[in-house]
């Protein structure tokens, strides 16, 4: 058996624009993808993600390239004949038929036996939580419930590779948060391979094992989400996942994963980490997430601390989000509220003067693009 439940190969998917010109939606993509992954495609739209699923649903055929399921080329194989199952964001459901009717539907066309139809549906029921509601219609289910039997029709078949197009982005914000949970404890139940598209980069931070980043029919960076996160491979990784401060500058001194760079525009040199050997020099540019800040009175760091004017301040519950100013940069401060207080006091206000101190681990040294 193969290592990998999906693989494609330097795969190309060449489109013909009406102008008569041609445009790569995916554009050499190798990625590999493990059994019983929970493996997420994430970018805006247009990047290429869902043509990539597409692919591997047997929607679309590559150009240039193949697609594997289990270790097996795929070639021109139609949808009906790969182990995967399609869920989309649209559930398609069969608004005549009962809740039941809908998740045996697959099972009727392969011609199982009525006995084994019942176990399976009553199983995949259980599985979404469903239990109970077989003679509903689909009008008669609120969107979250259409989402789960969408769920349970394509988990019915037993599916090697569960395939998901955006499928929570017709969810209202707090059922879209309470189903990420469901969908990823469902998917550790079953033990499928999940691939996952979403443009929304929480979603894809919350649920996924490993993350694809995807831009123009690229993929930029593949990893744990923790690793997008912290230590995005480039600056367009590190401007879709999250917020980032960026510095433009050019490299005084690197090595052993540590760089001083001199930032022109604040006047000084910022020591930060670098992932690659970067030469003297060369432009770089830093990136900073504004929660890795700190504000003080004082200078805490003997390096990286510099003087700055609070611009704004907005309070949000959970944190106060600032925008700061260094001379001519402005740079956006997230400061945990660990206190509960009325006294405005206790958070920075507008007009107010700082030290800001950015640790070396949290300046992230990346290659000019």
């Amino acid at each position: 058996m193969s290592d990998f439940a999906v693989e494609l190969r330097d795969v190309v998917k060449t489109f013909q624009t009406p102008e008569g010109g041609s445009v790569n939606a995916v554009d050499h993509v190798d990625m590999q993808i493990k059994n019983g992954e929970f493996f997420s495609l994430l970018g805006s739209s247009g990047c290429g993600k869902t043509t990539s699923l597409r692919m591997v649903a047997g929607f679309e055929w590559p150009t240039a390239g193949e697609v594997y399921i289990e270790g097996k080329p795929q070639g021109h194989k139609p949808p009906f004949q790969r182990p995967v199952n399609t869920v989309f964001q649209s559930y398609a459901l069969f608004q005549h038929m009962t809740v039941y009717q809908n998740i045996a539907f697959g099972l009727e066309m392969e011609k199982a036996p009525a006995k084994e139809i019942a176990a399976r549906v009553g199983r995949a029921l259980e599985m979404v939580k469903l239990t109970g509601m077989e003679k509903r219609s689909p009008r008669q289910l609120s969107g979250g419930q259409q989402q789960r039997v969408a769920l349970a029709r394509a988990l019915v078949k037993l599916p090697s590779v569960l395939l998901l197009d955006e499928p929570l982005g017709a969810l209202d914000l707090k059922l879209r948060k309470e189903m990420q949970l469901e969908l990823k404890s469902l998917q550790r139940e079953v033990g499928i391979t999940f691939v996952f598209v979403t443009h929304d980069q929480e979603e894809a931070l919350t649920m996924s094992d490993r993350i694809a980043v995807m831009s123009h029919g690229k993929v930029m960076q593949v990893g744990a989400p923790v690793e997008i996160y912290e230590r995005p491979n480039n600056k367009f990784v590190a401007d879709f996942i999250g917020d980032s401060n960026f510095l433009e500058g050019e490299v005084r001194s690197c090595g052993g994963g540590k760089a001083g760079v001199f930032v022109s525009s604040l006047g000084m040199e910022i020591a930060g980490m670098s992932q690659k050997d970067f030469s003297i020099g060369e432009k770089v540019v830093i990136s900073v997430r504004p929660e890795k800040i700190r504000l003080s009175e004082q200078p805490a760091l003997s390096q990286n601390s510099l003087e700055v004017q609070v611009v704004s301040s907005a309070y949000i519950g959970s944190d106060t989000r600032l925008e700061v100013k260094a001379g001519p940069v402005k740079l956006k401060v997230w400061e945990q509220n660990h206190i509960s207080t009325l006294d405005p006091r206790a958070y920075h206000q507008g007009e107010q003067r700082a030290w800001l101190s950015i640790f070396p681990e949290n300046a992230l040294v990346l290659p000019a693009e």
